[in-house]
């Protein structure tokens, strides 16, 4: 009995760091063969790191990559690795797979669906494929090798190639960044095509965080049944190996002659005398602990892949800044995370208690520097400037601006990151102060609505078995402290209201007429949406932050800020 093992190498790379990929590379090459494995599979530009953006219009990024490439292909002896990297013909740069077996380069797959949306903007550096290769292993078994987006579109090239070219394995390498229930999708959409092509199905996608996106892992492999077999760890690094029986049914002849298929005989390639080993199929988050992985996950790298080794926040005794604090701490560890506390005339005796005592629980070093001195300078200096005017949001944002400039003061003396700590219900209509709470380096919680805020909170003090962020921040009405008896439901609707119409207007596209319709209170639904708009000044301006809804603010929204589109 012959056994085909494959190896699903989901590697968390670096963009532009071809050296450390590569080593990373060499090294799970080396761990395959060891496991005896007799394929090795490597995400979607896995050499260069996704996405490279305008790294690609550089001729010696793409040459570097070409020299990289050619040491993996030196040490491929008697493995076969496919492996995704920039390619490049004549005046062409493509999105390909190398396909190598005993170090030689049996020939490269171009990418032929180019996703040009959301966070996508591949037709702006990648030329499309136009062939279908698929790869006869010693007359043993038909392969399709193809990438991410292909896979997509169901007449795409994995149709062509179990149709026309009558592989019987598919094997997909993506870089496919995470949104929230993303590896659901992912999952529907395999075990569809596994069922409607008969061909197994493997998919390798990438592990780790470029920026803002957040890459999810989770690589799995479906059997021709469009039963899932294996499944790789979400949100980190593994090596997912699977092992398939050689028989007739993985071999075949080509069906009907197709100008786009092209059949390449690989001779030579030996299978490992092996045992079959059991399948596994590692655990699938929930919704929650989903989120929290992938904002763990992609702050950790953030700051990691960019050189820092601090942060530092504001902790103002709100859930925001407490879920902030939190993760930071989980992902980069208590003695990397400083706080500092900023009490105005306005704060509260609570507040300022509640960002003590959630410091002690989280075991990070909190400083406490009142405002009210700056801000009564501050006062002082525009009396006369500001005469015969009434206090308006003016001197309340001083406030905030004068917190922004202490923390970034942190920021350029120690060499820490400013992590803000507003989220996306806020910065969608526009409630933060620009260059106050909006300043600084990396917004982490950016793209998570207050309503998950709260839920991703209790979800922490669940995981630790005790109450980390004290219950009393749970309990109190929120608000920004910038003038007495201020809270954010003065200006803003419910959370609850205002997270389900930015969820129907941002993520879906509605009308408000088609909100309206859905039992919103019209005049609440039109000063929402005017709100949205008119901030997309302020938005543009801010940080990134980790992407966990289908449609982010920034990479996947993008609307004019000069925009008079009347709703």
């Amino acid at each position: 009995m012959e056994i085909l093992r494959i190896c699903l190498a989901q590697i968390n790379s670096t963009v532009g760091d071809l050296e450390g990929n590569c080593s990373k590379i060499l090294q799970r090459i080396n761990d395959a063969k060891k496991s005896k494995a007799d394929i090795v599979v490597f995400p979607e530009l896995a050499l260069s790191g996704y996405p490279p953006e305008d790294l690609l219009q550089k001729p010696h990024f793409i040459k570097k990559n070409r020299e990289y490439l050619g040491k993996i292909i030196n040490n491929s002896a008697d493995i076969f690795v496919i492996v995704g990297f920039p390619g490049a013909q004549k005046d062409k740069i493509y999105n390909s797979a190398a396909l190598i077996y005993n170090k030689k380069l049996l020939g490269v797959y171009h990418k032929i669906c180019l996703p040009n949306y959301g966070v996508f903007d591949e037709q702006r550096y990648f030329a499309s494929g136009t062939e279908c290769p698929v790869y006869n292993f010693n007359g043993k078994f038909k392969t399709g090798i193809n990438i991410c987006e292909d896979i997509w579109h169901q007449q795409g090239p994995q149709k062509i190639q179990s149709l026309y070219g009558k592989a019987k394995i598919i094997i997909n390498i993506s870089s496919s960044p995470y949104h929230i229930q993303k590896l659901d999708l992912r999952e529907k959409l395999l075990k569809n095509m596994a069922v409607e092509n008969n061909t197994h199905v493997f998919y390798c996608n990438a592990a780790g965080a470029q920026d803002e996106l957040v890459f999810d892992g989770g690589s799995m492999v479906f059997d021709n049944k469009g039963k899932l077999t294996a499944r790789a760890k979400q949100f980190e690094e593994d090596m997912l190996y699977t092992d398939l029986v050689i028989d007739k049914a993985l071999s075949g002849k080509t069906a009907v002659k197709n100008k786009s298929v092209l059949n390449i005989n690989v001779k030579g390639f030996k299978t490992k005398p092996k045992e079959i080993n059991e399948n596994v199929i590692n655990k699938k988050y929930g919704l929650i602990e989903e989120v929290y992985n992938a904002l763990v996950l992609g702050f950790r790298d953030y700051v990691s892949k960019n050189g820092f080794k601090k942060i530092v926040l504001g902790l103002s005794g709100g859930i925001d800044s407490a879920l902030v604090a939190a993760l930071a701490v989980y992902a980069l560890g208590k003695e990397n995370v400083v706080a500092l506390t900023l009490p105005s005339r306005y704060s509260s005796e609570g507040t300022l208690n509640d960002a003590k005592c959630l410091a002690i629980n989280l075991g990070i070093k909190l400083y406490e520097i009142p405002i009210k001195k700056l801000h009564d300078v501050y006062l002082d200096l525009f009396k006369d400037v500001f005469k015969g005017t009434k206090p308006n949001i003016t001197e309340e944002n001083i406030q905030a601006r004068i917190r922004g400039n202490i923390l970034m003061a942190f920021s350029n003396k120690f060499g820490w990151l400013v992590v803000t700590t507003g989220n996306k219900s806020e910065l969608s209509v526009g409630y933060c102060t620009l260059y106050g709470d909006t300043a600084g380096g990396f917004a982490l919680i950016k793209d998570v609505p207050k309503t998950l805020v709260y839920r991703l909170s209790e979800f922490i003090n669940q995981k630790n078995g005790r109450e980390l962020i004290p219950v009393s921040i749970f309990k109190r009405a929120p608000t920004a402290e910038l003038k007495n008896n201020q809270t954010d439901q003065d200006t803003l609707p419910p959370y609850n209201v205002l997270d389900k119409i930015i969820d129907e207007y941002v993520e879906n596209d509605r009308s408000m007429a088609q909100i309206v319709k859905k039992g919103f209170n019209r005049e609440t639904v039109s000063r929402v949406i005017s709100m949205i708009d008119k901030n997309e000044y302020k938005r543009r301006q801010s940080p990134i932050g980790i992407k966990i809804t289908p449609k982010a603010f920034g990479r996947d929204r993008r609307m004019p800020i000069t925009n008079k589109f009347d709703e």
